[in-house]
This record gives C-alpha cells, structure tokens and sequence, in this order.
C-alpha cells in the first residue's frame, strides 16, 4: 500500500489556519483533486476546523498531515480511495464536542467534523493527541461512515443543520 503523507507545522496562532488550508489545497492539487471537486472542498473545511481546534483550543504548536492515497490505495468503507487528515498538538486535554446554541460564532467545528467526515476519532499521542477524519473517495465514498473510538462519524444531517440554521439562512 502506498501512501503520500504530506506534513506542516503549524505555530499557535489564528492566522495559521489560513496558511494550512492553502498548503492543504496545493497538495491536493498535486494528487489530482480538483479545487472545485467537491472531495475537496470537505477536505479544506475539515482541515480548517481541526486546525483551529488544535490551535484556539491548547495554544501550541501543531502538525498537520494529510494522507493521500497513491498506486495501491488506502480503501474506505465505502470501497474507495480513503483521504485522512490528522492534526497532532501537545495538548493531552481531548476534543469535546460542545452545543452551540442560535447566534453563537463558535463551538460547531467538531459538529461539522461527525457531519462532513465518514470517519473521525482521537487518540492520545506522547503527552498530547491526534485527532483525525478520513473521507472515502470513489464508488461508494462519501458515503455515511461508522462511529469510530473516542470521536464519532458519519454524516447524518446537511451542514446548515450541523450549523442549527435553516435552509433559508443561504437565500
């Protein structure tokens, strides 16, 4: 099985998320995913929320990887090629999914991680954590995912739902 793992470090500050999600978009072109596929448009939005999750939340340093499959690919449960994005800190505190309520600006990124991922989980790492998603791509991918040790998974409502707006909030 080949796979191409790409990594980046990522300091403690807000304005890193903006440099992952162009580093993130630059190797995706580089496997062949289209900007506008829109594999990867859930790939830049579930990067974007993991990273700043690791960097809002803990206040260190990070590392980005994103697992790309190559020839031999990595298959998902839905048959496919499976993309994983993992985000490492050194923050032993885990992810908590918590409840945003009507005009609240933050506290959906994880949310949108179950919602958008087939898959997401956590795992201690050293003195800190990983926390990752992967997203199935080809037959069958993007399909719902199954709840995975220490996270959950699958897609089970639209992203204006996960958000808690109505679809009239996009007209």
């Amino acid at each position: 099985m080949q796979v191409l793992q790409e990594q980046l470090e990522i300091g403690p500050d807000p304005t890193e998320v903006g440099r992952a999600r162009r580093w993130a978009r630059s190797r995706l072109a580089g496997a062949g995913v289209d900007a506008d596929e829109s594999l990867a448009e859930t790939l830049i939005l579930l990067i974007s929320e993991l990273v700043t999750n690791a960097v809002v939340h803990t206040g260190c340093p990070a590392v980005l990887c994103v697992l790309l499959p190559g020839q031999g690919q990595r298959q998902g449960q839905g048959g496919g090629d499976c993309v994983r994005v993992e985000v490492a800190d050194a923050s032993s505190r885990p992810p908590r999914p918590r409840q945003a309520e009507g005009e609240d600006t933050c506290g959906r990124g994880l949310e949108l991680v179950c919602c958008l991922a087939d898959r997401w989980g956590w795992e201690p790492e050293g003195a800190g954590k990983r926390v990752w998603c992967e997203l199935d791509r080809g037959p069958g991918g993007m399909s719902s995912g199954v709840a995975a040790p220490g996270g959950s998974g699958g897609r089970s409502t639209s992203v204006p739902e996960a958000l808690g707006l109505g679809l009239g909030a996009f007209g």
